[in-house]
């Protein structure tokens, strides 16, 4: 009888795990990491200099970058024999699922801290603002957001732009045809292609999208910004011990000079695969948030202003 009743609690120890999601998802990121010596980095295929691919499942930019280092800062304080670093692909649509449900353990990409998604991730202090923009035809005759009134209007799918366009467009009482894109390089081909007049996304992706174009003269960023917002690296909600090491990392990174380093290595100097420069300065608010690092939302800086 006593048999029995071990066996029935086992299985319904099993069936629990099932229920509540992947094994992987309950396990807390930092027990994970000591454990297996490895993390998963979430890494998007064309976000600007910040997260892209170099091919070959290679990634890199400002964002993976940051990450890696930050971890091997947190190797060395946890004395990991090792560390091995995974990289997978992610989307705008699908990089909150995935690192809720422990797939990956970070995401090195350029997603806008606010108070929505933080109910359902944590993320890590900012160390990049973002302006969303607009990028059209050199010779579209476009330079102000409201000429972008009965024309095509192209953004990524799951990005905060798609919400920010239909709101402008509603609050400006004005028409416009919004295009839904797959991922910011379809944004791009759509404005090249001209079967979009515009195509708003951060305002690096643009810049860096528009240098990799074969002829990047034809474009140009015009118009007010949409938006500025605190873009961040995501991590699991559910591993608090894991955000404060991880915070600790990228705040001493901040303060001794290392982020201004990689930022200029990343938007000021040609980066690969081929060499472009993006060009693009840090702005007054990206400094602000270096010289104090914080994890505020969105809605905390707009209220601020």
């Amino acid at each position: 009888m006593h048999h029995v009743k071990l066996t029935t609690l086992a299985a319904l120890a099993a069936l629990t795990l099932v229920s509540a999601g992947s094994a992987l998802a309950q396990q807390d990121t930092l027990a994970k990491i000591k454990s297996t010596n490895a993390v998963t980095l979430g890494v998007r295929e064309a976000s600007g200099a910040m997260s892209f691919t170099t091919g070959n499942g290679k990634y890199a930019g400002f964002h993976v970058e940051v990450c890696e280092k930050a971890l091997q800062g947190l190797q060395k304080q946890l004395n990991l024999p090792k560390l091995d670093f995974n990289y997978q692909m992610v989307t705008a649509q699908n990089r909150i699922p995935l690192l809720t449900n422990g797939t990956v353990d970070l995401v090195c990409g350029t997603a806008t801290n606010n108070t929505a998604r933080q109910k359902e991730v944590a993320f890590a202090p900012t160390l990049y603002m973002e302006e969303v923009k607009t990028a059209v035809g050199a010779n579209s005759g476009i330079t102000t957001v409201e000429q972008l009134a009965g024309k095509n209007v192209a953004a990524t799918a799951g990005a905060t732009s798609v919400t920010l366009l239909r709101r402008f467009a509603r609050d400006k009482n004005i028409e416009m045809n919004v295009l839904v894109a797959k991922d910011n390089a379809e944004c791009l081909i759509m404005l090249e292609s001209d079967r979009a007049q515009a195509c708003v996304a951060d305002g690096q992706i643009l810049a860096t999208g528009i240098a990799r174009l074969r002829d990047p003269a034809k474009f140009k960023i015009v118009g007010e910004p949409f938006n500025v917002e605190p873009i961040g690296i995501m991590m699991n909600k559910e591993s608090p011990e894991f955000k404060k090491l991880f915070d600790a990392q990228i705040r001493s990174m901040a303060a001794s000079g290392e982020v201004a380093k990689l930022y200029d290595k990343w938007f000021m100097q040609p980066i690969p695969p081929n060499g472009i420069t993006v060009n693009m300065p840090a702005s007054a608010s990206t400094k602000a948030a270096w010289a104090n690092p914080s994890d505020k939302p969105m809605e905390a800086y707009q209220t601020a202003q």
